[in-house]
């Protein structure tokens, strides 16, 4: 910035240097990213000396419209307040700027100004923009994480890896998270100045934005776009034709690019979400990793229990919009921070959710939520404990509606809600388990004394007979992939001394992982004998002509048995989940890769299926490698038959990368493949 005329000719922010030593050159290396509570350091050129007992004065300003003007110390003061010291060497000022550090994050623009021994402005420079972010390395900023590996995850790293399926079929999928991808960081700030908060009093909002509760807050309500400007709509069920189905997205930078310059994206499911807060939470600073609940408990009426209910068909008959319900699977984060704002104890990692599913303060956010409240039962404890703690322990009873109107209980589940809770580990891309960080041991005395301080019955409810039956039903399956044949097998044993006689029904049915049906793929209800002391088994072959007329996307196929006999106190219900895995696009990289040299990507797919697959489409991204590109194929794939291309691409970052790939069709969709890339 250079100015001839008065005693400043220049003034160089140093973003090389600094951005190296904040940890933000992966961001970009022309601009100004600073992290705060560390200092950084500013050269002023002047024409000449400065006279003497004339001084610098540095003023910063916050915001589009100033609403914030902090004028900078001179000397160390409290530790809450800017300062700056000078060094001069020749006809040069060397700057040092210190930020508290909890200092407000944002866009900021700084001027220097020459001042007089009497305190009128001889000169003032023209306003140069820089940006400061949360700093998880500074030990006394909230966000604060004391552990180096820690934060080349969940800050550093752009690739991740999502946990899906079910809980006992875990299956995963890599995303881009790109934080550091450009203009990512402006397109986070501009989220945040598009809440409603920050619409409905910009000064206001700007004076909060040094508390990473309220900025966290902020990002779960504008995440989604329900009831605000935000990035993401949701839809759980097709159509998807006016928008991107959720299940094909491989990375936030595209959701994120298409909202700043065209509004609301569509559609986003509850990976989706969490993928893209994860995005923003480590751009702007915020340690966070992703996390998956399998057996995710949704508790509208805040009872601790999830009613299904079931009609004589053994068809859900809950109105869905507004009812208690359980999904196989359910992504949220946790962000690292200090809650200055509660009492002792509930730091470390808080919960946020950004899928919009219920009201908080009049916006659909939830959290933070501190992990620890939620495994002691502290349910007063801001914000959104009560339905981050079902999430995690409601019971689930299914009762079926009988003819007359009648409820009657078929089964109650105290164990079945938050199972292998997981977040990709620091170490590589394996899972590592956290549901001991949400609950004590299943059946252990703690485990009760939370339940009772959480208001939640420890008994077995009224209702079901304490008087074990005879009979035992349960569910056998393989994992199959999508579009073959498979058996599911149905297991009645006898532990009586007499033969039984029953009436078993079996019901195979596509479900989406939130448990919305989409169809029925087959129902059979026999008569079977079972000896005393015996085993009966039943087959149901599950053909791949009659599961692709109702399983699209990522629905999983959902098996129900139900089984009356006379003389049992009651009826027996079994449920299982059989996720349908998918192929895999092949990658192949040969060769080296080196920064800004063309490199070239082999990715291939075959055909599993037994009929063509029409408008197929590979969707290709890697944060540092290129930016989402979608290549269509020309032609139908045969059964059997394979579709390859190649694909040129000039690294745009060094270091180890990953390129995401999805192919989509009419028939096959969601199919993903990765490959590292090491670049030099």
């Amino acid at each position: 910035m250079a100015n001839h005329n008065g005693l400043i000719t220049d003034v160089d922010l140093r973003s090389n240097e600094n951005n190296l030593a904040h940890r933000t050159q992966e961001i970009d290396r022309k601009r100004l990213i600073v992290r705060r509570g560390q200092p950084f350091s500013i050269t002023v050129q002047c024409s000449k000396s400065l006279p003497p007992r004339h001084h610098l004065e540095v003023v910063l300003h916050l915001g589009k419209r100033d609403e914030v003007v902090i004028n900078a110390q001179r000397e160390r003061g409290a530790g809450d307040k800017w300062w700056f010291d000078q060094q001069e060497a020749q006809n040069k000022m060397l700057l040092t700027l210190h930020s508290p550090a909890d200092a407000i994050i944002g866009h900021y623009r700084l001027a220097v100004s020459v001042m007089s021994p009497d305190g009128r402005t001889l000169q003032k420079t023209g306003k140069s923009d820089f940006h400061l972010l949360f700093n998880p390395w500074c030990k006394d900023d909230v966000v604060y994480l004391p552990d180096e590996s820690l934060l080349r995850e969940y800050i550093m790293n752009e690739d991740g890896v999502i946990f899906m399926g079910t809980w006992d079929y875990i299956s995963s999928i890599h995303w881009n998270y790109g934080q550091f991808e450009d203009y990512v960081m402006d397109i986070c700030f501009e989220v945040l100045d598009n809440s409603n908060d920050a619409l409905r009093n910009s000064k206001k909002d700007m004076e909060h934005r040094f508390d990473p509760v309220y900025i966290s807050r902020i990002i779960t309500a504008m995440i989604n776009s329900a009831g605000d400007r935000g990035v993401l709509k949701g839809r759980w069920h097709e159509p998807y034709s006016d928008g991107v189905a959720p299940y094909k997205w491989t990375g936030s930078v595209p959701i994120l690019q298409k909202w700043s310059k065209a509004g609301a994206v569509k559609y986003g499911q509850c990976w989706v979400f969490a993928a893209v807060a994860c995005t923003v939470l480590r751009c702007l600073g915020i340690p966070t990793r992703l996390i998956t609940n399998f057996s995710s408990a949704h508790d509208v009426d805040g009872n601790l229990s999830i009613d299904i209910l079931l009609n004589e068909r053994l068809e859900s008959i809950n109105g869905r919009d507004r009812e208690d319900s359980n999904w196989n699977f359910h992504c949220w984060v946790e962000s690292w921070m200090r809650r200055v704002d509660l009492p002792k104890g509930n730091d470390g990692w808080q919960v946020l959710d950004p899928t919009p599913q219920e009201l908080s303060d009049g916006e659909f956010c939830c959290g933070p939520c501190p992990v620890t409240a939620v495994k002691e039962g502290n349910l007063g404890v801001k914000y959104d404990a009560p339905f981050v703690f079902a999430e995690v322990n409601a019971d689930i009873i299914h009762w079926v509606i009988q003819r007359d109107g009648q409820r009657k209980k078929l089964k109650v589940d105290q164990a079945g809600v938050g199972r292998n809770i997981s977040t990709k580990s620091v170490y590589g891309d394996q899972r590592e388990d956290v549901t001991l960080h949400y609950k004590y041991p299943e059946g252990s005395k703690k485990e009760r004394e939370v339940y009772e301080k959480a208001g939640r019955r420890v008994t077995e409810p009224a209702g079901l007979s304490a008087e074990p039956g005879h009979l035992k039903l349960s569910i056998k399956h393989p994992k199959p992939v999508f579009g073959t044949d498979f058996d599911v097998i149905f297991e009645v044993k006898n532990e009586g001394d007499r033969d039984a006689h029953a009436q078993l029904t079996m019901l195979a049915m596509a479900v989406t992982y939130n448990s919305l049906r989409r169809g029925e793929c087959q129902r059979q209800t026999i008569s079977v004998t079972v000896p005393a002391h015996g085993v009966h088994k039943e087959v149901l072959h599950l053909r791949y002509d009659d599961y692709i007329k109702c399983v699209s996307g990522n629905s999983l196929i959902r098996v129900k048995a139900f089984l009356e006999a006379p003389g049992e106190s009651e009826p027996l219900l079994s449920v299982a989940n059989i996720p349908l895995s998918m192929p895999e696009v092949v990658i192949q990289v040969p060769g080296k890769a080196v920064l800004w040299k063309p490199v070239t990507a082999y990715i291939s797919f075959t055909n599993p299926l037994s009929v063509p697959l029409k408008g197929g489409v590979f969707t290709v991204e890697g944060a540092g490698l290129l930016l989402a590109t979608e290549i269509p194929l020309k032609r139908d794939i045969l059964p059997g038959h394979k579709a390859s291309l190649e694909l040129s691409f000039s690294p745009m970052r060094a270091g180890v990368r990953k390129l995401l790939v999805d192919f989509d069709s009419d028939k096959l969709k969601d199919v993903k493949g990765v490959a590292t890339v090491v670049v030099l």
